[in-house]
């Protein structure tokens, strides 16, 4: 039963972008920057060069898009998807360095990041990682108190960044599988990622509608979200892009950022 407190009217749609490399094409930014309304861009220690990140983020000015910073682990190889025990230290420097390096791109193509969205492994972790978490939230204060934490609905990070004084926004996932108690099914598991277009879209339907997302065992799962993702590197992920803001639209959901441009 839809609860009427769940009811959103206006949701963001975000995407993984600026990651592909020429022999390692994972997506088409150009292509999901007509759909979405934020572009998570990656900072280059996951993947991604320098000049292709720079490609992406002019086209995402080009288009009106919101810019948010995509930090992870360093861990090129394993496409900052393999889990990391970091020192805090050594990753508060990190990610500093990632959001820094964006930061200056974003600026020579007339863009400014906005938002911070974490990246694969590392999202993961400090959803439920107070140590990770905790270095994540002390490198954005450090480089840029202004800037919106984006993570994971329910997720322990959220809070750390709240009590710390930063703006946050939470997430769902229109292409990913949840747990009963919230979480991603690892992508290691079969059925972790989705791929058809309708059953995604009808997933993100109900969430703006009912507030609850059909976790993997059949049950509803409460989830209240900011934001809506789907990631670029997924098979057909511009269909389902397509699909789930076509859906959102037909339910009269209007799709906008939920982190403005600075004036």
């Amino acid at each position: 039963m839809a609860r009427d407190d769940a009811v959103v009217t206006t949701i963001d749609l975000n995407s993984d972008l600026g990651e592909n490399v020429p022999d390692r094409i994972v997506g088409d930014d150009e292509a999901m920057l007509r759909v979405v309304s934020s572009a998570n861009v990656s900072c280059g220690f996951h993947a991604g060069s320098p000049e292709g990140i720079r490609a992406t983020l002019r086209a995402a000015v080009a288009q009106g898009v919101a810019i948010g910073a995509h930090p992870g682990y360093r861990d090129y190889e394993g496409f900052g998807r393999r889990a990391t025990d970091v020192d805090s230290a050594t990753l508060q420097a990190h990610v500093e360095y990632q959001l820094g390096a964006l930061q200056g791109l974003a600026a020579a193509v007339g863009g400014s990041v906005v938002y911070v969205k974490p990246h694969g492994a590392l999202y993961n972790t400090i959803a439920r990682d107070e140590r990770q978490a905790r270095a994540v939230v002390a490198a954005i204060r450090a480089v840029d108190r202004s800037l919106v934490l984006l993570g994971l609905a329910g997720g322990v990070v959220l809070d750390i960044a709240e009590h710390a004084g930063l703006a946050t926004a939470s997430e769902a996932f229109a292409d990913r599988a949840y747990t009963p108690e919230g979480l991603l099914v690892s992508r290691s598991e079969e059925g972790s990622v989705l791929h058809d277009p309708q059953l995604v879209a009808a997933r993100m339907v109900r969430l703006a509608q009912e507030g609850v997302v059909r976790a993997v065992d059949g049950t509803d799962v409460a989830v209240r979200a900011e934001s809506i993702c789907v990631h670029g590197d997924s098979a057909g992920a511009i269909a389902m892009a397509e699909a789930t803001r076509a859906a959102l639209e037909a339910a009269e959901v209007t799709i906008a950022p939920f982190a403005g441009p600075r004036a």
